[in-house]
């Protein structure tokens, strides 16, 4: 608690005020890592179930959706004049609705940083299941040791990484660590593509499947089990509001929005093209877990070790840029008529340690009970999202926001 207090004061004496508003660049990279999370690993196993041209098709159009929803918030927000989207649903739905936005954003983003928490965990240090033990990237180097135990590892990464980043104020002062973050989704890629070209010529990788071989019932709703991946790898909405107020000159907000989609939807289709010509049929539905066995080439213990720890690092970089929403709505929630809470320490600090220590307890928790609740609690969380961009349309023009909704609905 002290040493977050002498953060802020230090930023305070630095001149927080000050502020002349955030470049164009460092809104795309933040809006970037909020988009680019763990769901970029299970991209690749969709294009398994779909075949690459209706798997691409499918990230193109979803990248278009997003911008529409997108759209649709910042349009609504300049003409009611609103700050945040709780301000947003405030305005079209009074309280009950800008209650339920928040509880939203608590609910989804809770549970994504939990389940940060146990990928990077479970990355590092090893995890165990049905028997059989799968060693962590330290374990695989040191041996087991009490240093490189789950708990520890997650504890020094909370006060030695989360709590530094969760001291700034401002989402902008993320830009430098949301940058390296998207930098470490690229090494990941480019590690991918390498791996699969060597193969390639080699002759050791197959035909890729095209289009979803579809034989019966089953196979064909087997379809729709790539939805939830597909419609969560864009969401971003909680983020918006802060990185548009922040802004220099808030007319790039578009630009940025597009900018950051076009990113992504490169990241997306170029890591789900090459992660399945790389593993075909074999890949799994956490592309990172083809990872840790034998690639059939030189230095393969190497290149494994070098995609899981970049992950792993990418991971502890996009969880502030997930947790600054969850804070600000939490403070909300709470304090709904209180002043800014970047204006009250004490408050600031309060509301940044909770949820740290209610993710490091849920991360536990979940290892031993509860499975993979909290995935699918934040993907049910996650649909929700072009749900509530489109609400406030809907309070204008009826005949489109039931075309829209019927589009979201039928992806939902």
């Amino acid at each position: 608690m002290r040493m977050l207090l002498y953060c802020l004061k230090r930023q305070e004496d630095a001149g927080f005020d000050e502020f002349n508003g955030a470049s164009f660049t460092g809104a795309v990279f933040n809006l970037s890592t909020t988009i680019v999370g763990a769901g970029i690993m299970a991209l690749p196993a969709t294009m398994k179930v779909l075949g690459l041209v209706l798997g691409v098709a499918l990230i193109i159009f979803m990248a278009f959706l997003t911008e529409a929803s997108i759209e649709l918030l910042l349009r609504f927000s300049r003409a009611g004049k609103s700050a945040s989207y709780g301000g947003l649903m405030g305005d079209a739905f009074g309280k009950t609705g800008r209650i339920l936005l928040q509880v939203a954003v608590l609910i989804n983003n809770i549970g994504v940083l939990i389940v940060y928490m146990i990928i990077i965990g479970d990355v590092l240090s090893g995890t165990s299941s049905s028997g059989a033990h799968h060693a962590g990237v330290l374990e695989g180097w040191f041996g087991e040791h009490w240093w490189n135990a789950r708990a520890f590892v997650l504890l020094i990464t909370t006060l030695f990484v989360f709590s530094p980043l969760a001291c700034f104020k401002r989402i902008d002062s993320l830009s430098y660590t949301s940058a390296l973050s998207v930098a470490l989704a690229v090494v990941f890629l480019v590690i991918t593509v390498g791996i699969t070209i060597v193969k390639l010529i080699n002759g050791s990788i197959a035909m890729p499947r095209l289009m979803p071989d579809v034989t019966d019932l089953t196979s064909f709703w087997k379809l729709f089990t790539t939805v939830p991946v597909l419609v969560t790898a864009f969401i971003c909405h909680y983020n918006v509001h802060s990185i548009d107020n922040e802004l220099e000159d808030s007319t790039q907000i578009k630009p940025v929005v597009r900018t950051a989609l076009a990113l992504c939807s490169s990241v997306y289709i170029m890591t789900s093209i090459f992660g399945f010509l790389l593993f075909g049929d074999g890949t799994l539905d956490d592309v990172l877990a083809n990872f840790d066995m034998d690639l059939g080439i030189p230095y393969s213990s190497l290149l494994n070790d070098a995609v899981r720890v970049s992950y792993a690092a990418h991971l502890m970089l996009v969880f502030p840029i997930v947790f600054f929403p969850l804070r600000l709505n939490l403070d909300g929630l709470l304090f709904p008529s209180a002043r800014p809470f970047h204006q009250a320490n004490m408050r600031f600090a309060l509301i940044t340690i909770g949820p740290y220590r209610y993710n490091l307890l849920g991360c536990k928790f979940h290892s031993k009970h509860l499975g993979c609740f909290p995935i699918h609690w934040s993907n049910c969380c996650s649909l929700s999202w072009f749900h509530f961009s489109g609400f406030p349309y809907s309070q204008v023009s009826s005949s489109l926001a039931f075309a829209v909704s019927a589009i979201i609905l039928f992806f939902s």
